[in-house]
Parts: C-alpha cells; sequence; structure tokens
C-alpha cells in the first residue's frame, strides 16, 4: 500500500485519468459527501465481498473514507485478497474538504 495526497489526486482527476476510486465509508457519510467513486463499505470488504471490484485486481485502485484510517484497512485487506496495487488517500474525505470544500 501507498499513499496518495488530495493534491495528487485532484490533479489526476482534472486531468481526466481514468481512475478506480473506492469509496469505503458508510452510506450516511456518501450522501453528505463524495467524489464519485464506486461504493464499497469496509464492512462488505472484511467478509471478502469483493466481487464488484474483482476485476481492479491487477489495477491501482485508490481507496478513500473519511480520515484515512478505515481506507487504510481496506487496502491492506484488498492486498490480502491479491490486488497488486492500493493506494490510501491521505487525510480522506476530511482532509480533501479543508484544502478544496465541498
Amino acid at each position: 500500500m501507498t499513499i496518495i495526497t488530495a493534491e495528487e489526486l485532484k490533479a489526476r482527476i482534472e486531468a481526466g485519468e481514468s481512475l478506480n476510486l473506492l469509496d469505503v465509508r458508510e452510506p450516511d457519510e456518501r450522501a453528505e459527501f463524495n467524489i464519485g467513486g464506486t461504493f464499497l463499505p469496509l464492512g462488505q470488504i472484511m467478509s471478502m465481498q469483493t466481487d464488484d471490484i474483482a476485476d481492479w485486481q491487477q489495477e491501482e485502485v485508490i481507496c478513500y473514507c473519511r480520515s484515512g484510517n478505515r481506507s487504510m484497512q481496506a487496502c491492506m485487506m484488498l492486498e490480502t485478497f491479491g490486488f497488486t496495487n492500493v493506494k490510501n488517500l491521505q487525510g480522506g474525505m476530511n482532509g480533501w474538504r479543508e484544502k478544496y470544500g465541498s
């Protein structure tokens, strides 16, 4: 697992890159604010319910949550499932919102 900053991610989004963004928060957090990633709560990842993203296994996957802690757990779990290039958004959505607002 590696870290990606909000600045790096925002630049890549604005450049139009096709990214595999994975939102591991809870539904109410996602409803409040999101940047458009695929929604797969941490609880589903922990119970190995990752079929929806199985085709990302050999691709870069950028995980995010509210603060970066749950997404770090998600990254570690995905690595144990064979995902080869997972990144954690440093500071999560809190960090994003501090820099860029909602």
